[in-house]
């Protein structure tokens, strides 16, 4: 597993596409030299309601890497908490990544928090549609053993039972103090003694700073960090996103 993908010019300023009545996602294109179809990545934000700006730094960063990002609003508030939301955007991301000069056979889910346990959730359970499976998933900064809005099971439930059906990756920060990290480090061992294939990175930061933010509470949500080593660390998750992508 390598994360060596050769870096272009600056990725675009995000545009955004429908992928319900009323609901948007982020479109951030590969960097503007990158060659041939690009790897996707599907991103989901974490519990806060319709903060797909929150990943922007993510994204974008990402994307500099030769991704083509999606990243959708949604909402846990709803009625189902957001799983039909979750689910409309994953087959509109399928539906639209060629059109935007992506490879849809290099298809990752990954999110964030909240969106993270149902990235993994969906990626690995055995009732996903193939047409909507992806080739590998991300979990950052998350937790595994509370019910999937999108499944209606723990994707540790499952996943203690039998191998994943799909390579996976778990990014977490050992200062998390909203998700700890003994929670993706129990994922982990539960994937190692099925022998599912998956990589784990601990980053030296916090919940916010593993997507290149900082939590400000007078603006009650995750802003985009300044700090060196906040930026580095979110560099390190944008290269695991590249990384499970496969190479370019």
């Amino acid at each position: 597993m390598t994360s060596a993908r050769p870096e272009a010019g600056p990725p675009a300023a995000p545009t955004a596409a429908p992928y319900a009545e009323g609901r948007l996602m982020d479109v951030h294109l590969p960097a503007a030299g990158t060659a041939g179809p690009a790897p996707v990545v599907l991103l989901w934000h974490g519990n806060g309601p319709n903060e797909r700006d929150v990943l922007r730094p993510l994204a974008r960063e990402a994307a500099g890497l030769g991704l083509l990002v999606l990243v959708p609003d949604w909402s846990s508030e709803q009625p189902d908490r957001g799983g039909a939301e979750l689910l409309a955007s994953l087959a509109q991301a399928r539906r639209i990544a060629a059109e935007h000069g992506g490879d849809p056979a290099r298809f990752v889910l990954a999110g964030w928090s909240m969106g993270g346990r149902e990235a993994i959730a969906v990626a690995t359970h055995p009732d996903t549609p193939a047409e909507l499976r992806p080739v590998a998933a991300v979990g950052i900064a998350s937790h595994y053993s509370t019910t999937a809005v999108t499944t209606g099971e723990a994707p540790l439930d499952h996943l203690a039972a039998g191998p994943s059906p799909v390579p996976l990756w778990l990014v977490h920060g050992t200062a998390d103090g909203i998700v700890d990290v003994e929670h993706t480090r129990r994922l982990s061992a539960a994937l190692t003694k099925q022998r599912s294939a998956v990589r784990t990175l601990e980053l030296p930061t916090d919940h916010a700073g593993v997507v290149m933010t900082a939590y400000h509470p007078e603006a009650g949500r995750c802003l985009p960090a300044t700090d060196a080593d906040t930026l580095a660390a979110g560099r390190r998750t944008a290269a695991i996103l590249a990384e499970a992508a496969g190479p370019a």
